[in-house]
């Protein structure tokens, strides 16, 4: 049974379509599924923004074929790891969790390349020109440092 890996934003749109198109990358697919979700809703059904899809392009990944769906409480039972993007994901997150052990899955995801900082990975829908390329590079650092560990743990 393949490893489950959930990264998550708040649209689905930007950040965690790009976030689980990297990992799923570095991960072999027969022992690991990456996906996606965001805990709004506005996005449910829709393809990742148009820029997402261009800077994954850009490093040769293609991400144009998810689609958004929103995050809910049944996701705790379904996945081993839940990354999420930055504070305010994770509270919402963690505000669905029933038990110690759900919370314990919540990471945020940057807190993997600067333990304990709690660090966001910025939202780049209503940001910079570059926004999309700093996410991406953000993003194509911590995921490798998950895909690192998560291989070590289940090898």
């Amino acid at each position: 049974m393949p490893v489950k890996i959930l990264m998550v934003c708040l649209g689905n749109i930007c950040r965690s379509p790009l976030a689980e198109g990297i990992l799923a990358s570095k991960l072999p697919k027969e022992k690991f599924t990456v996906d996606s979700a965001g805990t709004g809703s506005w996005h449910i059904g829709h393809a990742p923004d148009s820029r997402s899809i261009a800077i994954a392009k850009k490093y040769k990944l293609d991400i144009s074929k998810q689609k958004g769906r929103q995050f809910n409480t049944s996701d705790f039972e379904t996945y081993d790891y839940i990354y999420v993007m930055d504070k305010s994901n994770y509270d919402d997150v963690i505000e669905l969790s029933k038990t110690q052990e759900q919370k314990n899955k919540v990471q945020i995801i940057l807190n993997e390349l600067y333990p304990n900082e709690n660090v966001d990975v910025p939202d780049p829908y209503f940001g910079m020109p570059n926004g999309f390329d700093i996410v991406y590079n953000m993003l194509n650092e911590v995921c490798e440092i998950i895909a690192t560990k998560i291989k070590e743990t289940h090898s």
